[in-house]
């Protein structure tokens, strides 16, 4: 009996819950953990109410939301493309266009994932609105690219060289040929879509291409070759001594080339010889002047000479210096190297050798070369271990002193040229000099025979100033005087040497041919001054000869011979003739 219950009296059973009760409770939380569980997961569907691009694909997973929208969305649009002048209508597919939707339908699934218990219940119940994601286009730049260069192939065009060419008769250079390229800017293009998918029209931008030698690049090589073609003066420093070199003289210095300036190193040595003789006027030593049967003495003189390795320098330094006008050369004052006083008595003087020559068939051109060139060296003294120079003897080869035009042999060919026949003086000089034993520094030979030098083949001495002189060096012991006596009435020159007389016996022997070669035929060259079958004989061909010359020479240390080589090749004739009839 419960501790509390009054006597006799029944305690109250407890009460017990109906059976419908407990199934309602067990329904209501099957029920929850139901909603619980739908609210909770999406099984990979997206959500209902979902649109992409404004289709619905809610409820669906993401593959078939994708199949969907391939059939439901618009095609791509189409795209107008500009190059120039010219326009294309292009799918947008064709440049790579494509919607991107995988990127919305993963916002969409975010979306779907993320809601929160009251958006899914709504979901649930119908009442929730629905939710849109737009689907943006993007492009494959390289897609684009490759069919935008097909379409502006056609318009574009490779660049070409030009060339830097002179212009002989206005003195300047100029660029010929060459043009620009022009190239389709495709990748420009191509990024400029991928940045903007939505444009409906495109424009390929275009470049200019270049090349290696463009005309642009060009001009500056013809610029820079045209700045130097200017009058040059040459001037000795601290000397009125002075020459300038006129454009067309400048202008053969150097080439203006698509690489740069090139000095033209034999014309510029040419050149600088040429000057340099003009301009450079050494000592004079005292001489003797023949009158009559008398020789009297003449004072030297000072003089100037060139610096001539520095002065090389400068010289091409300034010819490639645009801002240089005058190009001053260093030089510097000399005496004579004998005087009056020094000067041999005449009345001791013995002839030691005497050379001859003759020159029938001369024009008078070349005899007046002959007669001054024979002039100056007349009287002329060698001091005793000096060298005798030809062209130190007659003082240059110049108009200004006295030499007029004649034919020369310059280039391999016969030509017009100043001093023609001066070569007839320094020929019979050399036999005079050679049959004095004198040892021979510097001689020089004609390219082919010439028949002012015949009988005595070979026994020849060629000069030209500048650049070829006849060097003899003086070992007797005792100044020479050379002495030149000229007939021109019988077309014989002399020139004796005086001095006092070695004790020594040379023999000189006729020439020694070891190979002979035909003459071959003779060449033909227009004249268009001559008259239509009209010929006119230059010269003729002349054979080949290998040769020699010996000397011996017998004195106290006793016998020893030498010999002096000429090799003529053959001689091909000239013959000018008149245009064809």
């Amino acid at each position: 009996m419960p501790e509390n219950a009054a006597p006799n009296e029944r305690p109250t059973p407890p009460r017990r819950s109906a059976p419908w009760i407990w199934g309602a409770a067990a329904l209501t939380v099957l029920l929850g953990s139901a909603l619980a569980l739908s609210l909770g997961q999406s099984n990979g569907k997206l959500a209902p109410g979902v649109r992409v691009g404004g289709v619905d694909v809610g409820g669906l997973s993401t593959e078939q939301a994708q199949a969907q929208l391939s059939g439901r969305l618009p095609t791509a649009p189409q795209i107008t493309v500009k190059a120039g002048d010219q326009s294309w209508q292009v799918s947008a597919a064709e440049l790579g266009w494509q919607r991107d939707t995988a990127a919305a339908l993963e916002q969409a699934q975010a979306y779907t994932t993320g809601r929160s218990w009251p958006e899914r219940l709504s979901h649930l119940t119908g009442s929730a609105q629905p939710a849109n994601f737009e689907v943006s286009a993007k492009v494959d730049p390289q897609k684009a690219a490759g069919k935008l260069a097909e379409l502006t192939a056609p318009l574009g065009f490779a660049p070409q060289d030009g060339e830097v060419k002179f212009d002989g008769k206005a003195y300047r250079y100029v660029v010929a040929g060459g043009r620009e390229g022009k190239r389709a800017d495709t990748q420009a293009a191509a990024q400029q879509f991928a940045a903007h998918p939505d444009q409906t029209e495109l424009t390929v931008p275009f470049q200019a291409v270049s090349s290696q030698y463009s005309p642009a690049k060009l001009k500056a090589q013809v610029d820079k070759g045209n700045a130097l073609l200017r009058p040059l003066k040459v001037q000795l420093k601290d000397s009125d001594a002075a020459i300038t070199l006129p454009v067309p003289q400048v202008a053969d210095l150097y080439w203006a080339t698509r690489d740069g300036i090139k000095p033209d190193a034999k014309a510029i040595q040419k050149t600088f010889d040429s000057v340099l003789a003009q301009v450079d006027h050494p000592a004079v030593p005292a001489r003797y002047v023949a009158q009559g049967s008398q020789w009297l003495p003449k004072e030297g003189r000072s003089g100037y000479e060139v610096q001539r390795s520095e002065a090389r320098k400068i010289f091409e330094r300034d010819l490639l210096n645009p801002e240089t006008k005058t190009s001053v050369w260093p030089a510097k004052t000399t005496q004579p190297s004998f005087t009056v006083d020094d000067l041999p008595d005449p009345a001791k003087l013995q002839l030691i050798a005497t050379g001859e020559s003759t020159y029938d068939g001369s024009s008078e051109s070349r005899r007046e070369n002959v007669r001054v060139a024979a002039q100056k060296l007349d009287g002329y003294v060698v001091p005793a271990g000096q060298n005798f120079s030809f062209l130190q003897a007659v003082g240059g080869i110049t108009a200004k002193d006295g030499f007029v035009s004649g034919l020369i042999i310059s280039g391999g060919q016969t030509v017009d040229g100043l001093g023609g026949g001066v070569c007839q003086v320094s020929t019979t000089a050399f036999r005079s000099l050679y049959k004095a034993g004198l040892p021979v520094v510097e001689r020089n030979q004609h390219t082919y025979r010439v028949p002012y030098y015949e009988p005595q083949t070979g026994f020849e001495a060629a000069v030209y100033d500048p650049g070829l002189d006849l060097v003899m060096k003086n070992d007797t012991g005792a100044p020479l005087v050379v002495r030149t006596l000229n007939d021109n009435a019988h077309s014989r020159l002399r020139v004796e040497l005086w001095g006092t007389k070695p004790k020594r016996e040379v023999t000189v022997s006729d020439a020694v041919v070891t190979a002979q070669m035909p003459a071959p035929a003779p060449h033909y060259v227009l004249n268009p001054n001559l008259a239509p079958g009209q010929r006119r004989y230059v010269e003729g061909s002349r054979p080949g000869m290998y040769l020699h010359i010996n000397r011996t020479i017998k004195d106290a240390k006793g016998s020893h011979t030498d010999r002096v080589e000429t090799r003529y090749e053959p001689w091909s004739g000239t013959i000018e003739q008149g245009p064809a009839q």
